[in-house]
């Protein structure tokens, strides 16, 4: 073992300890006092049950990251990737088809262990608390849709970056990038075309006031809005959501069916106004550009390490290859993605509130406060978080902090 394997153990388990502590923290936070502000969101009873659903959360979630954590450790240590190795090389000499074999277990593995944990988390806690709509069925065929896509995208991009790395040597990356850039915007422009109608039904926002003042909004700000969908979120959850994706002539709102039945049609607006605001701040460019970047930047780094032996040996695989140089640098690298993840984070948090002040200055601030509360109660969300949990994960500010600066 070399001085590389001590280093990846090492990151493993410091970030367990941190994640652990984090979520320690901010689960000693759910009893706290609610903010007077926030005092209406809940009754008393709802409170306990929104008290009850963090906590289970909680400590389903310790269990889960436990497991992780000890399965990792125990198959770096004893051997688990030189296993893999061993059992793709015996299906093929092709280094592609290695690498696609190699990954392909190592995924279908993780999937098959870790699905009755996700089982659980949808058809006892999530189904305990109201939440979940789904069937065993439709969980059983959105894991094998899953598996599918991943196959078949995470498949072909692998292959291609191992062809230009066989091809073009240490200069691989730049062509990598190339082609994951064009990858990234073809899906943010075609995604809720080609992927969300594998999971999901999409209709077109029916005739009548809502389409009206939606329409009524993006004529006032400025804003071409032809494509207004509706999706079926409800056949698995009770919880709302709204999106927007993609840009130009492929520019869509899409609003769940949730959304519609737990706000007024204010609010429905007010929510959609906060949408626009990120198009008409330029968050979804800047955030696509940065993506591009980072990606960029990751793709370097690994075109440094990829060709050190010591890199694959750091696993515990015998044979250098690219695959195992890809896992062992994916582990090494995670630090610098828990940094970029951190100033990410609080970029997002500041642009949502530059969208919360377009959607206040735009339309009005009281139906978009009302809104939020109303989605944090029918979530259960968290009224009173930890800050340095808040600082480490959170990508939307806290439901308090949005309503004071609504309220500003």
């Amino acid at each position: 073992m070399n001085y590389l394997f001590y280093i990846i153990v090492t990151i493993l388990v410091l970030q367990f300890i941190l994640e652990t502590v984090m979520n320690y923290l901010n689960a000693k936070r759910y009893g706290d006092p609610v903010p007077s502000e926030l005092a209406d969101v809940f009754d008393e009873e709802e409170y306990r049950k929104s008290q009850d659903y963090k906590q289970t959360n909680y400590k389903f979630g310790l269990l889960t990251s436990t497991f992780s954590i000890l399965l990792t450790l125990v198959f770096l240590i004893f051997g688990g990737f030189e296993w893999v190795d061993q059992l793709a090389r015996s299906f093929s000499e092709n280094p592609i088809i290695i690498a696609l074999i190699f990954f392909g277990i190592v995924m279908i593995g993780s999937s098959v262990l870790t699905t009755p944990f996700s089982y659980y988390q949808t058809f006892v806690i999530e189904e305990k608390f109201g939440f979940n709509k789904a069937t065993p069925k439709l969980f059983i065929i959105d894991k094998l849709k899953g598996w599918l896509m991943l196959a078949v995208i995470g498949g072909g991009v692998l292959a291609l970056i191992i062809w230009f790395f066989q091809w073009a040597g240490s200069n691989f990356w730049l062509y990598a990038w190339a082609v994951v850039g064009v990858f990234s915007i073809f899906m943010n422009l075609f995604y809720s075309r080609l992927i969300v109608p594998l999971f999901n039904k999409q209709t077109p926002l029916e005739e009548g006031e809502l389409k009206n003042k939606i329409n009524a909004y993006a004529e006032k700000v400025g804003f071409e809005l032809k494509n207004i969908f509706v999706i079926d979120g409800s056949k698995r959850s009770t919880k709302a959501n709204a999106y927007f994706s993609g840009f130009g002539s492929e520019k869509r709102v899409t609003l769940y069916d949730t959304l519609i039945n737990d706000l007024n049609e204010d609010e429905i607006v007010a929510v959609l106004a906060h949408e626009v605001g990120h198009y008409k701040r330029k968050h979804i460019v800047f955030n696509m550009i940065t993506s591009l970047l980072l990606t960029g930047l990751t793709l370097f780094l690994l075109s440094l390490f990829v060709n050190n032996p010591s890199v694959s040996l750091a696993i515990g695989v015998s044979q250098t290859s690219f695959h195992a140089a890809l896992v062992g640098f994916g582990i090494l690298y995670s630090p610098i993605s828990e940094l970029t993840g951190l100033v990410m984070n609080y970029l997002s948090r500041k642009f949502e509130f530059q969208a919360d002040d377009y959607a206040k200055n735009t339309f009005a601030s009281k139906p978009l406060i009302t809104s939020l509360k109303k989605l944090s109660k029918n979530s259960l969300s968290n009224l009173t978080p930890h800050p340095a949990f808040v600082f480490m994960h959170y990508s939307h500010p806290p439901l308090i902090e949005r309503i004071r600066n609504l309220r500003a």
